[in-house]
């Protein structure tokens, strides 16, 4: 029920003419205060606890004393906002459950960071990401990197605080702008003052938040129709399960190759490189710590996802069962959950409040994770190197004072979110299109050691203007078709002022249009291949640049920045074939440090045991890490 040309959305419910009157009961509304009470407690709490004794290292990075278990909660609350809250149940209820099959791509998306992207990390001691680009490439190659992922994450954050606060208002009537003030001045206080551990510790009570309402409006839904067995009688009654879709199509939306493996690609910008989260891992007390969290992550979004996916069919079968008013068909697909949560819990009073209480905990964990991110790569990448001289005092004054300011910009982003489309897609095209070159920068410095600075200034700018091609194109597409679209109220999303939205199609029923050709149908590439799209372009743009440019001929190459992908496959082969593709002399194009490896060459490989002492001793040992392949790979 899920893909364009195979079937067509899952038709409304035959509605009645009531008028929807959900309001808050001053219990519901007791429940939405104490959670911004108890967020607001506990980052106080960190703030105040130590005042005198804080310092820049405590405020972003929590002075690396971090648990596993915390970090690992706080990476799933961080992009378990409000926009998968509401957007993934509502995908269910009108295109089947093909989306459930993104949980596939959790595996080798939370592996690969485990294992590739926190050791390289960890072991350079990093407090922002951006930094590994400088010691990678050269300080213009970190200034591009951080003011793009300013640009993502700015823009990210109008949608996460406006989009609940806008639906929240539509259904309940609930003050849109005191909501929305509500959230970014609690958020802001928490974050500014107590830094990096406040927002973790509060981001494990958010989580156990967003847990329990999900959990309470699954339990009551499927009591109400007749139990979780009779959901999924319905939902395959009426098509909603949806199979295995093999189609290799980039362009249909949804089909398990898309959502398994380009959905791998959009977790790699999430949790590989993505500086919220990458702060987390720095934050653990060590590495080993770091890596459990990660694969602690895995089970926790699983169920996160299939909690998420249950809604959206409870709500299915609950409304094959009870009628829908005029007032929710028409809605926008955002409204459809709190809708449906409100219409069914408005005989509990209380579990309404928690429910938005669980929608508003998803805003805050991702908001102040953005907040401190944000603050901290403007303090390390932009300020410090250019003012080295700020003393201890100064510089807490003024990390505090930059997560203030971000939290003005929300604020006013908040005023401009009304333009972009559905939530859900808008938000992750958001990350695919410029998540996606940051993460092809950061895969090009580490897994080719011939890539040069010019070559990834050039790629991460190609990649830009792909992806922004791409974008931009789908919007003067579908203005230029005269598609109709579903009529929403006056709240709702406005589709075509979207700059992330994919596809007009993904609204409606394929057999009334048709289908692009040429550039239009290059326009109408799957959201969920943004990602591995543009990183791709960084790539390879990156690569024939540095070619063209001398590659590292002349330069250094730190060796600590480069993951030694030939050793890791080559070591993988028997012994036999090992030294027959080892064998070869290799010319040594790139100065290397003379400290480090003191050690003559011998047929063009450094002895790797006595490389080894040397690393040891200048304290950058790092396990696994061959100067063998330095010095092999870089005259590629």
């Amino acid at each position: 029920m899920n893909i364009e040309g195979s079937a067509s959305p899952s038709p409304l419910p035959t509605s009645d003419t009531s008028v929807v009157t959900s309001t808050f009961s001053v219990v519901d509304y007791i429940v939405f205060t104490l959670l911004l009470l108890f967020s607001l407690a506990i980052g106080l709490y960190h703030a105040c606890r130590g005042w005198s004794r804080h310092t820049v290292g405590q405020l972003l990075l929590a002075d690396r004393k971090m648990g596993c278990l915390p970090v690992a909660l706080s990476l799933l609350a961080t992009f378990q906002s409000a926009v998968a809250i509401l957007g993934v149940p509502s995908e269910i209820y009108r295109f089947g459950t093909q989306y459930w099959f993104l949980g596939c791509s959790y595996f080798l998306g939370l592996l690969i960071p485990a294992h590739v992207f926190i050791p390289v990390f960890y072991r350079l001691h990093l407090t922002s990401a951006y930094e590994y680009l400088e010691l990678r490439f050269n300080k213009a190659v970190r200034v591009c990197g951080t003011i793009t992922f300013i640009f993502q994450m700015v823009i990210y954050m109008g949608v996460v605080l406006y989009a609940p606060s806008l639906a929240l208002n539509a259904v309940t009537g609930f003050d849109l702008w005191l909501s929305v003030l509500a959230l970014g001045i609690v958020c802001t206080v928490y974050t500014a003052l107590g830094g990096l551990k406040a927002v973790i510790w509060t981001d494990v009570f958010q989580t156990l938040v967003m847990f329990l309402g999900q959990l309470v409006v699954i339990i009551v839904g499927s009591v109400k129709v007749g139990g979780l067995g009779h959901v999924w009688d319905v939902a395959s009654q009426y098509g909603l399960i949806s199979g295995i879709e093999l189609d290799p199509d980039p362009f249909v939306r949804h089909t398990f190759w898309t959502l398994a493996f380009g959905g791998v690609f959009m977790m790699l910008s999430l949790y590989g490189v993505n500086q919220a989260q990458v702060q987390r891992y720095l934050s653990s007390r060590t590495e080993k710590a770091a890596i459990l969290s990660c694969y602690a992550v895995f089970p926790c979004q699983q169920i996160v996802l299939c909690m998420s996916c249950l809604i959206g069919m409870v709500m299915f079968a609950y409304y094959k069962e009870y009628a829908m008013s005029i007032q929710q068909a028409q809605a926008a697909p955002d409204q459809f959950v709190l809708y449906f949560v409100m219409d069914l819990l408005k005989s509990l009073p209380g579990l309404p409040g928690l429910f938005v209480a669980c929608l508003f905990s998803g805003s805050l964990s991702t908001i102040s994770s953005a907040f401190n991110s944000l603050a901290t790569v403007t303090m390390e990448d932009l300020i410090q190197p250019w003012f080295p001289e700020f003393c201890e005092a100064h510089a807490i004054l003024l990390s505090r004072s930059l997560a203030f300011g971000y939290g003005l910009l929300c604020l006013g982003m908040a005023f401009i979110s009304s333009q972009m489309g559905p939530v859900l897609q808008a938000a992750i095209s958001i990350f695919g299109m410029v998540g996606g070159p940051l993460l092809g920068l950061f895969c090009l410095g580490m897994f080719f050691p011939s890539a040069n600075p010019p070559g990834a200034i050039v790629g991460l700018l190609a990649g830009l203007i792909m992806a922004f091609w791409i974008g931009i194109g789908n919007i003067v597409t579908n203005m230029g078709s005269g598609v109709p679209h579903p009529s929403f109220n006056a709240s709702t999303f406005s589709l075509f002022s979207n700059l992330t939205n994919t596809t007009v199609t993904t609204l409606m029923p394929s057999a009334t249009l048709s289908k692009p050709v040429g550039l239009q149908r290059f326009y109408s590439l799957s959201y969920l291949w943004y990602s591995a799209h543009n990183s791709t372009t960084v790539i390879v743009v990156g690569l024939i640049i540095s070619l063209l440019t001398g590659g590292m001929r002349g330069r250094y190459l730190d060796p600590r920045t480069i993951y030694p992908v030939l050793p890791r496959l080559l070591a993988l082969l028997p012994l036999s074939c090992q030294k027959r593709l080892c064998c070869g002399s290799c010319g040594q194009d790139i100065p290397m440090d003379t400290n480090l490896f003191p050690e003559k060459m011998k047929n063009g490989v450094l002895q790797n045991s006595r490389i080894k002492e040397a690393m040891a001793e200048d304290g950058s040992a790092h396990q696994g890490y061959s100067p063998t392949f330095i010095v092999q790979e870089t005259s590629l």
